[in-house]
């Protein structure tokens, strides 16, 4: 796996890219003149957590034959502050599906992803609590 990067202005803004093309842009978020154009590093990381969780999920699932109708989720991380660096020392996730499906499948699905199978996952629970919630067709399981 290779990535690369290149500073695009002569501020904080930089293009990574993947070996496939894919391309991020990538900023400083607590700069304090001009605009924010890309995403923070510490964003990038709770979006490779979603990412690699929800990726896990339907992968679980659809070796029972379940195709959930949405899967969204909202990742809020909590860093220490005043330190540097500022890890993140609590990560949040709400994990929302809707589907027909038995909760139960729901939660064993998303326990295995961030218990087991989520590299982003088990890369960060190292340094920091990561606290799921599980939400099917909108009850809180």
């Amino acid at each position: 796996m290779k990535v690369l990067l290149e500073r695009i202005n002569n501020d904080y803004l930089f293009e990574v890219a993947n070996s496939n093309g894919h391309r991020v842009l990538l900023d400083n978020n607590s700069k304090t003149e001009g605009s924010v154009k890309g995403i923070s590093p510490m964003e990038l990381l709770l979006m490779g957590l979603a990412g690699c969780s929800s990726i896990d999920i339907v992968a679980i699932l659809s070796k029972q034959k379940i195709n959930p109708t949405s899967i969204k989720m909202e990742v809020n991380g909590e860093r220490i502050p005043g330190a540097v660096p500022a890890l993140f020392h609590t990560i949040n996730v709400d994990v929302v599906l809707e589907g027909d499906f038995a909760p139960e499948k729901a939660q064993r699905a998303v326990d295995l992803s961030f218990e087991k199978y989520c590299s982003v996952s088990k890369t960060l629970e190292h340094t920091a609590k990561i606290i799921y919630t599980v939400f099917l067709n909108g009850i809180k399981i």
